[in-house]
């Protein structure tokens, strides 16, 4: 079990400070939905956002896109890069010579933990903005729904402008870009616990999901495998 685990954690690049650095580059070429970049983002799986430039210093964020191949491939996520109603939807697509950065967001942190220590302990060691999961836990609630998944955790991070979930599952710690839905950093988990509070770690004593109310039971750990 530990080389299984071991081999899981090493096929992750040792990024410093465990989370990975944003990425300046631009658009080297581009083929329908996919685009090739100047400089390949550090690892498969972050996504990052396109930046036209209009002229007269007029910027804007056309696109989001995921790396998919180590040279720099990428490809468009068909996901709307700002959520608000009063904003026009911009339909440039992506061009040679667009700047790109890529982590986006990335100082922006959800934390999924199995309870107030470790919650505290992950985060007074990274100096990051924190989202705290009580609000992540309102807004499952007022979608009807008791647990985290890859869809709402999606819809949440483009409401909310978050970029990382991090998550703390039995063994090991592991950082989830939420758009691509892919682990882009893991390493082994610093102390344990043996149980969890579902769905996660948050100041309510249940959630309750749905317009006439109800709870949702379940094991943390099990429901943080899904992610």
């Amino acid at each position: 079990m530990r080389k299984i685990l071991l081999t899981l954690l090493l096929s992750f690049p040792l990024f410093a400070g465990f989370f990975p650095s944003s990425v300046h580059t631009s658009i080297q070429s581009v083929n329908g939905k996919t685009s090739t970049l100047n400089k390949a983002f550090p690892i498969n799986g972050m996504t990052g956002v396109v930046i036209h430039n209009y002229g007269k210093g007029l910027n804007a964020i056309t696109s989001r896109i995921s790396q998919i191949s180590s040279n720099g491939e990428t490809q468009l996520l068909s996901v709307g890069v700002i959520q608000h109603e009063e904003l026009p939807t911009i339909n440039t697509a992506v061009q040679r010579g667009d700047k790109v950065i890529g982590g986006y967001l990335y100082h922006n942190v959800l934390l999924l933990a199995p309870d107030a220590d470790t919650y505290a302990r992950v985060t007074k060691s990274y100096h990051k903005k924190w989202i705290h999961p009580d609000l992540f836990a309102l807004y499952i609630a007022g979608e009807g729904e008791g647990r985290a998944s890859k869809e709402n955790l999606a819809n949440f991070a483009k409401k909310y402008q978050i970029g990382l979930v991090y998550i703390v599952d039995r063994d090991s710690e592991r950082l989830v870009d939420p758009i691509s839905g892919k682990t882009i950093a893991k390493k082994a988990r610093v102390g344990s616990t043996s149980k969890g509070m579902f769905p996660f770690y948050m100041r309510f004593g249940e959630l309750e999901t749905g317009w006439f109310g109800g709870t949702e039971t379940g094991e943390y750990y099990q429901a943080m495998g899904t992610l």
